[in-house]
């Protein structure tokens, strides 16, 4: 039976008027986003206000790993908040729980948590950590990053959306190039393990940016935002080790990554990364709104009392909706399944890239992969203006799709850990489909 239905052509009729009453009300500044007003989301199947339904490549940006309502998490969430709402830096219950469950949850090295509200928060406090421990202010970031919208996360990104027209950024960022194997001229991806062209340029980089006060590294697993860009093998352990060496703290922003998203628990895992700190959001909550810095115990205990806060962090409906996303993982083969499910479908993508010219790259781990567009894929030059199209004509067919990359031309697939090979088969023959039918214009 066939899992999506979309009747017409969108948005449909109930759906054009509640959009028309939005833009009226709320200013219009987010991402292109299909012209869809959800209404109810169950696993990998979002219901629209006109019952439209569709398979969803999104997660709500990388967030409902263990599916959209999934009924144990709505049922610890209502039973939270028919208890208590908030209560500030008091202890509660579920925030004692959800530490002791987050922290038995990390890798063994990372033995404390603190929990916020944003994984932007999570990314401004981690700064101040890297900062307050070594008493040292810059900051080693890099090209494509993104941290999140705040002055201090936003400026140590490397994209220039979250920075452009706002002023001066934050003092201490040196940025350097994140390495893409798809496009790697200076041929930086080259000599594993120790790319050694890498790491003399990023000496060089150093040795004419810095001050002499260089505390931290930031940097992503993969860089989501920038294109879902993968470093190759190995790149992230010699930059674990390069940066140990000039004694500084290495945080590993896995925002998004973690919670079983590349196929692994924690996308270190991959490596056995021997960071300091690591931010954790998005999938921490499935949707509520809740992240947490880890790290160390030695490193948080530079901070004296009061140095670290948040008005909602580690409020109980959050630290309940914390427990009961560990909770799932352990009943539930999510991990497994993303790692099985996301290989069968990279498969599926790279044979479908053969037929169609312009889908220049696949790449990804677990259910995380992007889709890079190209005008022509001996010059790689890209192809934005494709992006927009595909969107629409998959919303269209009834699958959920969304947009990324340096250049704006990356479709991001990342669908809930749940998803079923049969929501997979069906979302995979409407991509083809779609990519079937789309021509430069």
């Amino acid at each position: 039976m066939k899992l999506t239905h979309v009747q017409g052509t969108l948005p449909g009729p109930k759906g054009r008027v509640l959009l028309e009453r939005w833009h009226r009300a709320e200013a219009d500044v987010v991402g292109y986003q299909a012209p869809v007003v959800w209404d109810t989301a169950r696993g990998c199947i979002v219901t629209d206000v006109d019952g439209n339904r569709y398979i969803d490549w999104t997660s709500g940006v990388l967030v409902t790993n263990v599916g959209h309502c999934h009924p144990h998490l709505v049922e610890a969430i209502k039973r939270a908040a028919e208890r208590l709402l908030n209560n500030y830096e008091c202890a509660n219950v579920e925030r004692i729980l959800a530490a002791e469950a987050l922290v038995e949850a990390l890798p063994p090295h990372l033995n404390k948590c603190f929990f916020l509200s944003t994984g932007s928060e999570g990314i401004e406090a981690a700064l101040r950590l890297m900062k307050r421990y070594t008493g040292k202010f810059e900051i080693l970031a890099f090209e494509g990053g993104f941290h999140g919208r705040t002055f201090g996360a936003a400026s140590a990104g490397g994209l220039p959306g979250p920075k452009r027209l706002y002023g001066p950024t934050v003092p201490g960022i040196i940025r350097a190039p994140y390495p893409n194997p798809y496009r790697d001229p200076l041929g930086l991806c080259q000599g594993a393990p120790r790319f050694d062209r890498y790491f003399q340029m990023l000496d060089n980089i150093v040795a004419a940016n810095s001050t002499g006060s260089l505390g931290g590294v930031l940097v992503e697993p993969y860089q989501g935002a920038a294109g879902f860009i993968f470093p190759p093998p190995g790149w992230l352990t010699r930059l674990v080790e390069w940066a140990h060496k000039h004694e500084m703290l290495v945080t590993l922003d896995e925002v998004q990554s973690s919670y079983g998203r590349t196929g692994k628990m924690w996308a270190q895992q991959h490596e056995n990364l021997d960071i300091d700190i690591m931010v954790i959001g998005k999938a921490i909550g499935c949707g509520a709104p809740v992240s947490a810095v880890a790290a160390r115990d030695q490193i948080f205990s530079c901070l004296k009392k009061g140095e670290m806060s948040s008005t909602l962090g580690g409020n109980p409906i959050a630290s309940a909706a914390v427990v009961a996303v560990l909770e799932i993982y352990q009943k539930e083969p999510l991990v497994e399944n993303s790692a099985k499910i996301g290989a069968y479908m990279k498969k599926r993508l790279r044979a479908i890239a053969k037929e169609c010219p312009y889908l220049g790259d696949v790449r990804g781990m677990g259910l995380v992969m992007g889709l890079e567009f190209v005008r022509d894929k001996k010059t790689k030059e890209p192809a934005p203006e494709l992006i927009r199209p595909i969107i629409d004509n998959c919303a269209n067919a009834g699958l959920l799709v969304g947009s990324v990359g340096l250049y704006g031309n990356v479709i991001r697939v990342a669908p809930p850990l749940v998803i079923s090979k049969e929501e997979a088969d069906e979302s995979l023959s409407i991509m083809a489909g779609v990519l079937k039918g789309i021509r430069l214009p």
